[in-house]
């Protein structure tokens, strides 16, 4: 991307006062009650984490970011990995909780959190856990809910030194922090399902629903002003003499209004009035109805000014009320006509058509049939039309809407791969929050305790669902194993159990993301959830994550390295080697030994691969100072020295024959998805070079895949793509296919990324001054 302009490394300060202007800036301007409350919540976050940057309660960039707090608690996190300072297991006590705690008798504990925890480390209180753990009647939302749990787990099986050093590790926080699971009513199975979100949780947004603001106003005029201006209009038509005021030509012809007031035009007159005086005090919205100078409001004036027999109107209000008759019955036809009256039954039938939010809430009701803490079993019976018996405004059967379908859908518990073909999961990102739910099992596999296995698998889905902190300087995120009641439930493994199934679940997840998302390189989330599987699975990868622009400090471990080690071996000759001009297996210098704990553990940092990136990088432009765009162009070429996991991935897994197989198709798909990218490519600054940097990133997943086609397919596809790009906005990628071209023809790239004849050029994101799609958008313009 283009960041040309040369800086300092951003302050971490100056990020949080731009993100709290934002949030401050969506809490006044936003139409809807909800989202204005999320937008103040969101508000008060990003002031916790300034007033914590301040007072240096808050170490931004450190793995223990919160002053005085154990590495295991779950922070809140937000946007950009900022924590707020706020403990997430910090809970009010919910119902449940305080109707336990009223039944107990007085005990120990400052505060009611602690006296509740302090109760389940009694011998009652253990029972009650235990029997929730072993029916299964319980939920793990936040990592630290398991933490009692285990301590009545290690006592009953025997462990009390164990559970002992538990609690010490817990008590300095049991006055604050909620240690015990959410109690269910049914038990909560797990198994090859899963589901986004839970049931409850789609029935209560289904039950937030409102109807908005224009579609209220719209349903109110026709429902009252329309009838009310109606019969506005037949009033003053009954005083008519002769024919009713009509136009002809722009001209008003026919009899005079106030000629004469047949009997009970009075008392009309006056119910009129009662009704329109309650409509007033009614109405939820403006209507143009009440404008000051609209022809309703005028002819409302002359009924109550003229009197019951319209002695209080001069001659030119007569006159307007005549030319006010004469356009009402032009446009609409005289009250009681066909004309009229096909117009006001159109109206009533759209009166009578549900709302969004009516449907919605029937729904919801449906959903209150199913447990509110698990998922969907079956989606048919909840969208399946709304009859009036479930909602009494109906008048007729109701489809459920698509938005609403969507809705229910996101809680359908299926297998992974029917809720991909379902549309339910949509991105690499969706897919690594639902896999912890399948990869849990596989982690907790060796644990033969079917209850303390079940505790594990749940907790560990819990600590999936963290959010990672900002870290620099090559710290790691806080792991599963160093929450203290992690390592007592992994003490209960037995050695000797076979990693094949979680080998099997691992190259099906992988292949599940490759064949349903090709296009997008797989997110953080999801390449730590594939090392959870390949550990489980006892398969030793050297997975790299996307690094940060912003925040990159220049350094690599050593595992970047392996993988582009890995990468340069399986790819040796391929058009992938090729076209990025990777180095020879025998180019990379003689590997190191890790020699110090650190190293063994953690890595140690990759001199000559940074080098290598840092030298390569220069083809996106010459480097003045720290820039994002350097940083960001140093990045890109570690991914393409790595390919981003995906030679890894297919050659340590031994994708490399299912994959060879599909890799036409693949690329068909990237290659249409980057069209379409392009086709759209955003005329704003930043999001347009943001999208290019995107395409440049499926380029090369495309790039990846053409390599495992053979040379008649690769043909085929740069014939296409030259036809996709004769014309157009789409001919200013035609360098990109030339360069594409040049090197199937067994051409090479120079050193600045052009063909030897200047006409095909490398496609990279980034770029140190104005990115060259860019210019050339710009001189075709």
């Amino acid at each position: 991307m283009d960041r040309s302009r040369a800086a300092e490394p951003p302050e971490e300060s100056g990020y949080a006062v731009g993100r709290l202007w934002d949030a401050l800036h969506s809490a006044a301007t936003l139409g809807n009650a909800a989202a204005r409350a999320r937008a103040a919540a969101k508000v008060e976050r990003w002031r916790s984490v300034l007033d914590g940057m301040a007072s240096g309660g808050l170490a931004i960039g450190s793995r223990t970011p919160v002053a005085d707090t154990p590495v295991w608690a779950t922070l809140e996190v937000v946007t950009g990995g900022f924590a707020t300072g706020h403990l997430l297991a910090d809970q009010p006590l919910d119902s449940a909780e305080w109707a336990r705690l009223d039944a107990l008798p007085p005990g120990p504990g400052r505060t009611d959190r602690e006296r509740l925890n302090l109760h389940y480390l009694t011998d009652e209180g253990q029972a009650e856990l235990l029997a929730a753990l072993a029916e299964e009647r319980y939920r793990i939302d936040l990592p630290e809910h398991a933490a009692l749990a285990v301590v009545a787990l290690l006592v009953e099986r025997h462990r009390p030194e164990q559970a002992l050093d538990l609690v010490t590790a817990l008590r300095p926080l049991m006055d604050r922090l909620r240690f015990t699971p959410v109690f269910t009513d049914r038990p909560i199975g797990a198994g090859e399902s899963v589901h986004l979100v839970r049931v409850g949780e789609v029935a209560e947004a289904l039950r937030d629903r409102s109807v908005p603001g224009q579609l209220v106003a719209m349903r109110e005029t026709l429902s009252v002003w329309n009838p009310l201006y109606d019969d506005l209009i037949a009033l003053w038509a009954d005083t008519v003499e002769g024919d009713l005021p009509h136009l002809v030509d722009g001209a008003v012809v026919g009899g005079q209004p106030a000629g004469h007031f047949l009997d009970g035009w009075a008392a009309r007159r006056t119910r009129w009035l009662d009704r329109y005086l309650a409509a007033e005090r009614a109405a939820a919205t403006p209507s143009r109805h009440r404008h000051a100078k609209s022809t309703f409001t005028w002819l409302r004036r002359a009924l109550e000014d003229g009197g019951a027999d319209g002695s209080g109107l001069t001659g030119r209000d007569i006159g307007r009320i005549r030319r006010a008759l004469a356009g009402a019955v032009t446009r609409y036809g005289a009250p009681g006509s066909d004309t009229h009256t096909a117009s006001r039954a159109s109206q009533a039938e759209e009166i009578a058509r549900p709302t969004h939010a009516q449907v919605a809430w029937a729904v919801a009701k449906r959903l209150d049939r199913y447990p509110a803490d698990g998922g969907l079993p079956d989606l048919d019976p909840v969208v399946a039309d709304v009859t009036p018996a479930e909602h009494p405004e109906l008048g007729a059967d109701a489809p459920v809407p698509p938005s609403v379908r969507t809705r229910v859908l996101r809680a359908l518990e299926a297998p992974v791969d029917e809720l991909v073909a379902h549309g339910v999961i949509t991105s690499s990102e969706v897919l690594a929050s639902v896999l912890p739910q399948v990869s849990a099992r596989y982690v907790s596999g060796s644990i033969d305790d079917p209850v303390v296995a079940g505790l594990h698998a749940r907790t560990y889905t819990a600590f999936r669902r963290r959010r990672g902190v900002l870290l620099l300087n090559l710290e790691s995120q806080v792991g599963f194993h160093e929450l203290p009641w992690v390592g007592p439930m992994q003490d209960f493994r037995t050695s000797g159990r076979s990693g094949r199934p979680a080998g099997q679940a691992l190259r099906r997840a992988v292949l599940l993301a490759l064949r349903s998302f090709p296009a997008q390189i797989l997110p953080n989330p999801l390449v730590r959830e594939i090392g959870a599987l390949a550990r489980a699975a006892d398969v030793r990868l050297p997975l790299v994550e996307e690094l940060a622009a912003d925040i990159f400090m220049d350094e690599f471990t050593d595992k970047w390295e392996r993988a582009a080690r890995i990468a340069s071996r399986v790819l040796e000759g391929t058009l992938y080697a090729r076209y990025y001009d990777l180095p020879r297996p025998s180019d990379w210098p003689v590997e190191q030994p890790r020699v110090t704990l650190w190293e063994r553990t953690r890595g140690r940092a990759s001199n000559s691969f940074g080098e290598l990136c840092r030298a390569r990088a220069v083809e996106a432009g010459k480097k003045r100072g720290w820039s994002v765009a350097g940083n960001g162009a140093v990045l890109e070429q570690s991914q393409i020295l790595t390919t981003h996991n995906l030679a890894v991935l297919a050659a340590e897994l031994d994708l490399l024959p299912v994959l060879r197989d599909q890799a036409p198709d693949l690329v068909d798909r990237i290659l249409a998805e980057l069209l379409r990218g392009w086709d759209r490519l955003p005329q704003e600054h930043h999001p347009r070079l943001t999208t290019i940097k995107n395409i440049a990133y499926s380029w090369r997943q495309a790039v990846y895949f053409l390599s495992l086609c053979d040379d008649e397919r690769q043909a085929v596809v740069v014939a296409d793509l030259r036809a996709a790009t004769a014309s157009g906005r789409r001919a200013a990628l035609r360098p990109v296919v030339d360069g594409l071209a040049t090197v199937l023809d067994g051409g090479r790239f120079t050193a600045e990324g052009l063909t030897a004849d200047g006409r095909g050029k490398r496609l990279l994101g980034w770029s140190l001054g104005p990115h060259w799609l860019v210019e050339m958008l710009d001189s075709a313009r």
